[in-house]
């Protein structure tokens, strides 16, 4: 596949997959229906949180429960499943998951399906059902199996459109159509090559979508951690709003300590936000978390936050010590960049050579700026790199 249609086909899954069916992300949207018994509903709310927060053994104990005393249930077994999602995610240069985690979702939509056959308008085996199909687009897009991943997107595409003619105006399905009006009119705009593909799906609404994930996150009852996520990656990613996400962020890492996407992203609004003396706090936890082997900081985590102490540093003017973060910095990019420098690759060099500037080592400087022009641009890296060529970086 062409690098081109490899990109059209992943932003295409994105529009109609990562954000469409993010309705059951992380097993956030479980048991709102009466089909559900009142412990299975427990059961599967706390084990909600303990996949969140990677407590994965404990999740499990729950899902099981769940499968044991309700079997024709699919709630059960698509949690179940999440349990190794969350496991490919947190381990993510392993593959050890991936067998059980498709046979689990195989095992979901077969359930699912069974509901289906007797009712097919049942909207808990259609949530779950579409839930599953996501996530397996989800895997084969992380695996580059380009062509499953478009095919699930569009399956979960269709399963969701039919869940919303049943429950519209549900702040759980509102999830789904946040997630949906945001992105669907965002990322087109950013990447015009998707503008075509839009043509064949409903217009998107960006403030609409901003609107209605802003109720799901305060109204729903089992989508609303998941709504919290999606609008922290929409405001810190998207819209620059770094304070809203700020808070969202601090509020997921209070509640769910352990779980390492949520306190990167925390970690990088505390930068955005020029919080100098808690951004270099808590990116050092999160360097001593990986050195403590905890699951999901791992080396790309470790990577960041070496990035991020070390421009702490630097912003202090503690030159030596921001050197040594920034020269580990690069001895772990060299590692990880199999396509090329990386922006952490690209900046942390851009910073050393301005220290080498403030440090009055002209000639390292000088080379540190065309080590940069030789690689990609990345944002402003090849106009920063030709300024200070051509007059030394001072503060």
């Amino acid at each position: 596949m062409s690098k081109m249609f490899r990109n059209i086909a992943y932003s295409c899954l994105v529009i109609v997959l990562f954000y469409l069916l993010m309705v059951s992300k992380s097993g956030t949207l479980y048991a709102q229906w009466p089909a559900m018994k009142t412990d299975a509903d427990s059961l599967v709310r706390l084990g909600a949180d303990y996949i969140y927060n990677m407590e994965f053994d404990k999740a499990e104990q729950c899902f099981k429960q769940v499968i044991e005393k309700y079997p024709e249930l699919p709630a059960g077994y698509f949690l179940n499943a999440m349990v190794d999602w969350w496991k490919i995610v947190a381990f993510r240069n392993s593959q050890e998951f991936d067998k059980s985690f498709l046979e689990k979702i195989d095992r979901t939509i077969q359930v699912c399906d069974r509901i289906l056959d007797t009712n097919e308008f049942e909207l808990s085996a259609l949530f779950f059902k579409g839930g599953a199909i996501g996530y397996r687009g989800r895997y084969h897009a992380i695996r580059e199996n380009w062509f499953r991943a478009a095919n699930d997107g569009y399956s979960g595409f269709k399963i969701l459109t039919k869940c919303l003619e049943i429950a519209p105006n549900n702040y759980d399905i509102m999830l789904g159509t946040g997630v949906y009006n945001y992105f669907a009119e965002v990322l087109p705009s950013e990447n015009p090559a998707l503008k075509p593909l839009m043509l064949f799906l409903p217009k998107g609404d960006r403030k609409l979508g901003i609107l209605q994930l802003q109720a799901s996150a305060k109204y729903a009852r089992y989508a609303n951690v998941e709504a919290k996520l999606v609008l922290l990656q929409i405001f810190n990613d998207f819209e620059k709003d770094y304070y809203s996400a700020y808070t969202i962020a601090k509020e997921l890492v209070e509640k769910y300590p352990n779980n390492p996407v949520f306190q990167r992203y925390y970690g990088r609004t505390l930068v955005s936000l020029y919080y100098l003396d808690e951004w270099e706090k808590h990116w050092k936890m999160i360097l001593n978390w990986y050195e403590q082997k905890k699951p999901g900081f791992d080396v790309a985590t470790a990577r960041e936050a070496m990035y991020y102490i070390g421009s702490a540093l630097f912003e202090q003017g503690r030159y030596d010590e921001a050197l040594s973060y920034f020269y580990k910095c690069d001895e772990f990019s060299r590692k990880l960049d199999k396509n090329g420098p990386s922006a952490f690759m690209i900046y942390l060099n851009l910073k050393v050579g301005k220290i080498y500037d403030l440090q009055g080592k002209r000639n390292y400087a000088i080379m540190q700026y065309n080590k940069v022009l030789s690689w990609k641009n990345y944002r402003d890296s090849h106009e920063q790199a030709k300024k200070y060529l051509q007059t030394p970086y001072t503060r």
